[in-house]
């Protein structure tokens, strides 16, 4: 075994294993001490923060780091298709130990916080982690896939919120839900478009060909079924900040209402 192949498994490995412990230990503990409605949370409300807890962490790390090379790493930025990989599989290999660690827990605990389309979510991003890991391709793409992690952390922060009963319209809920919808926009949506030009603008080319149809059919599928739910949270998103704008203004007129009556 290649010690690049050694170093991949370690990091899938050992990021599978710190996850786990966030969950079943330092969320517990953490958690207590931030927050003081913690302890009077259900069991499987706990479970479900818990969870939310690792995903944020996982989506700072990765998101982070997916961000920097991005904008700085010259290697998959100059070839996106077939660019050295190695900065990339870091981040790659670290977010493949999440979602292995992450569908466990979900299995483990479906009927507290099941979801068909989590599943099918981990299962697709996997499946493209591992065919780049395994093969070194297609590393700026697979990178450019984990920016999506970075809206991750406004989608748990409104879990807690609502979860701690926090008032709809308390300035950080509402600054939160807007910062939530601008991101995931960003992101998940605008990203879209460009992705798919370059596909357009690389199909048919001896770079692509060479990739094979196994990694060419993976790529495409995986990003039109990972495309199709972050429209589908999208809609659901813009639904839930419509209607909370609309009870806002609503509010807001009771109010003036209410005041001109007393005047």
């Amino acid at each position: 075994m290649e010690a690049n192949t050694k170093l991949v498994i370690g990091i899938v490995c050992s990021s599978f294993v710190i996850f786990q412990i966030l969950f079943h230990f330092v969320s517990y503990w953490f958690s207590a001490k931030v927050s003081p409605g913690y302890n009077s949370l259900s069991i499987e409300k706990k479970i479900e923060w818990n969870s939310r807890v690792v995903s944020t962490c996982h989506s700072l790390l990765v998101g982070t780091y997916g961000l920097y090379l991005f904008l700085f790493d010259e290697p998959t930025i100059a070839d996106p298709l077939w660019g050295d990989p190695a900065c990339v599989k870091l981040n790659i290999a670290t977010a493949s130990g999440y979602l292995v660690s992450d569908l466990l827990i979900i299995l483990l605990n479906w009927k507290v916080i099941g979801d068909k389309f989590f599943v099918i979510h981990h299962c697709a991003a996997l499946t493209a982690y591992f065919l780049m890991l395994r093969d070194g391709v297609l590393a700026y793409i697979a990178n450019f896939r984990l920016l999506a992690e970075l809206s991750s952390p406004f989608v748990n922060q409104r879990w807690f919120f609502e979860t701690l009963k926090y008032p709809k319209f308390s300035k950080a809920n509402v600054i939160n839900g807007i910062l939530m919808t601008v991101v995931f926009f960003v992101v998940r949506i605008i990203a879209i478009p460009p992705l798919y030009f370059f596909i357009y603008s690389v199909y048919g080319t001896e770079a692509f060909i060479r990739l094979g149809f196994t990694i060419q059919f993976t790529w495409i599928t995986t990003c039109l079924i990972l495309d199709v739910m972050n429209v589908m949270w999208m809609i659901k998103i813009t639904k839930g900040c419509i209607k909370v704008i609309s009870l806002i203004r609503q509010e807001k007129a009771k109010n003036s209402l209410q005041n001109g009556k007393l005047d």
